[in-house]
């Protein structure tokens, strides 16, 4: 990936180097590039006006923070928030950070795992500007963000080190809803599909105190063809939960 840098931008540079992203100095002929825009890092595509950023502060976050239901989300019910739990969630595969956003908000402490480059660094400018407004930066404060592989992290980490592991793999075709979005379709492109997805169960069910939550399409196959303990349907979308193994 090639990120763009302007004269004097510390946090760019300091950006591509931790990241590994190829300097630029202009904006390439074409293909994808990152660059900051108004202060914020966004993916785009030459001769595109689409772009993909993090955002908790404005927009669809903020008005599903505000107006989203509270615990009576699906993904809230799911992950078990009832009464005055705040459970500690992994987020094994954070992509663009919208539920580990929701559940933090709502009490729970997140650890977010991602491994795409692209993915981790858009995700930790979002958490940046986050921490830094006065509405979100509590809620930021509960958001930890590790770039690695989710497989061998889950493989690494100590079994029972989390009350609840969250899944919601990325499919290289994008839905309905996707396509009807220029930016999650350019997204999707360009980080792919999460091909390993159904290796990523049986370890999160050792690491979970509580419970696996997997986040799937109402009408996708379970996980590794697994059937869940139990589960919450949706409209569009639905969370299948599987518990611990011993």
């Amino acid at each position: 990936m090639q990120m763009l840098l302007n004269a004097g931008d510390a946090i760019a540079g300091d950006v591509a180097a931790r990241y590994g992203f190829a300097p630029l100095h202009e904006a390439p002929a074409e293909g994808y590039f990152l660059a900051f825009e108004d202060g914020r890092l966004v993916l785009q595509q030459t001769g595109d006006k689409a772009r993909v950023c993090v955002d908790f502060v404005e927009g669809a976050s903020a008005h599903r923070r505000k107006f989203g239901g509270g615990r009576g989300q699906p993904v809230a019910k799911a992950v078990g928030l009832k009464g005055g739990a705040n459970p500690a969630v992994l987020d094994a595969t954070a992509g663009q950070g919208r539920d580990a956003f929701v559940l933090a908000s709502l009490g729970c402490t997140v650890t977010l795992v991602e491994r795409s480059p692209v993915a981790a660094a858009l995700l930790e400018d979002g958490l940046r500007r986050a921490a830094l407004d006065a509405d979100t930066a509590e809620v930021a404060g509960r958001m930890t963000l590790v770039h690695a592989d989710s497989l061998q992290w889950l493989l690494d980490a100590d079994a029972k080190s989390f009350d609840v592991v969250f899944i919601d793999p990325m499919f290289p075709e994008p839905d309905k809803r996707a396509k009807s979005k220029k930016e999650m379709a350019m997204f999707q492109a360009l980080i792919g599909g999460d091909p390993d997805a159904d290796a990523l169960l049986t370890p999160a069910r050792r690491v979970a105190r509580q419970r696996v939550v997997v986040k799937r399409p109402r009408l996708a196959p379970w996980l590794a063809q697994l059937k869940p303990n139990f589960d919450y349907p949706g409209e569009s979308t639905r969370f299948d939960a599987y518990l611990p193994l011993a």
